[in-house]
């Protein structure tokens, strides 16, 4: 399961204090605890940023859909207004990496070209998470389909146009196609 953030959407003096805050973890653990309170914050955040544009936003989504069951398995993902949450698998001779890197890479050029976004788009940074069992991995899918709601942005995990609950409803199957 992987997040990844717009630039400038997590003030480095945020990230410095819940640091400091946690630094009497142990590595896992803080790990663990500053993921939750970066979901957390990007969640509320509430400025008008670049995803909210549905255009922009579908692209992100056209991006992640691309090469689905060619590098990787796509079980589940969200485009936010500050976020992107997949969760995904990569297959053979496919590193997570490069995965990300290309997703990032692709839609920040064409969020710059295109859409006018001032570079970078995204934060260099991403937060993975190895799902270690069935019940993990249910409970990943559940997280991702559900964020719009629990950020408030719709009633029902369906409603949210740039996802895979909403692309499951709406194509009857995994979601891989798209609508016109």
């Amino acid at each position: 399961m992987v997040t990844f953030r717009l630039a400038g959407t997590l003030p480095s003096t945020v990230l410095a204090r819940w640091n400091q805050e946690l630094n009497y973890l142990g590595e896992t653990q803080k790990k663990s605890a500053l993921r939750r309170r970066l979901e957390a914050y990007l969640d509320q955040e509430t400025k008008d940023t670049p995803l909210r544009n549905p255009q922009l936003a579908a692209m992100v989504e056209d991006a992640l859909l691309y090469f689905a069951n060619t590098r990787y398995h796509l079980h589940a993902w969200v485009v936010m207004p500050t976020h992107v949450h997949v969760l995904f698998a990569p297959l053979a001779g496919h590193a997570v990496s490069t995965i990300i890197h290309s997703w990032k890479s692709f839609t920040a050029h064409q969020a710059v070209k295109r859409f006018g976004c001032s570079a970078p788009f995204w934060s260099q940074d991403y937060f993975d998470r190895f799902i270690r069992n069935e019940r993990h991995f249910t409970a990943a899918i559940a997280y991702i389909e559900a964020n719009p709601v629990k950020a408030g942005l719709c009633q029902r995990n369906v409603d949210w146009r740039f996802s895979s609950a909403y692309a499951r409803v709406t194509n009857g199957n995994d979601g891989y196609e798209r609508e016109s």
